[in-house]
């Protein structure tokens, strides 16, 4: 397990773009089918653009349809935290980061029923991409083993 301290910084925020920022810093939804990471299927994990926690893996990752990468699981349940969320009169479970309390999207029971029925339905603005064969160099290498070579 990792002993790397995941925080909130403040580095990190001023240099997220506007989208960013609205997404992450006041809860905003960026545009379904119209952000970087709907339709990624690359292998890796994807972590908090404000803190770089460990939040999913691209082995969790499905296509909900819905226009953001959806996930069965988080990559690390506790760099997650779950909020009720009472906006737009009604009642969803928003998801945030843990450390770096960045608003990542929302957990729909909705998703696949053989993978527990969850779909966290997670804004790319909220999220960094980490190639698998990049892991060991940006500092993720214990997540490497959630995946299998291709060369024998």
């Amino acid at each position: 397990m990792s002993t790397t301290q995941y925080t909130k910084d403040q580095t990190a925020i001023e240099k997220l773009t506007p989208e960013q920022f609205a997404v992450t810093q006041k809860d905003a939804t960026e545009p379904a089918f119209r952000n970087e990471f709907w339709d990624n299927h690359d292998d890796g994990i994807y972590v908090d653009i404000v803190s770089g926690e460990p939040l999913f893996s691209s082995t969790d990752k499905f296509d909900s349809g819905s226009g953001w990468p959806s996930f069965t699981r988080p990559l690390a349940p506790a760099h997650i935290v779950e909020k009720s969320d009472r906006s737009f009169w009604m009642t969803r479970t928003e998801v945030r980061s843990a450390n770096g309390d960045s608003h990542l999207g929302h957990l729909f029971d909705d998703g696949p029923v053989a993978d527990g029925g969850m779909r966290y339905c997670i804004n790319s603005a909220a999220l960094r991409f980490v190639p698998v064969d990049q892991l060991d160099e940006q500092g993720y290498g214990e997540y490497a083993s959630l995946f299998t070579t291709k060369e024998a």
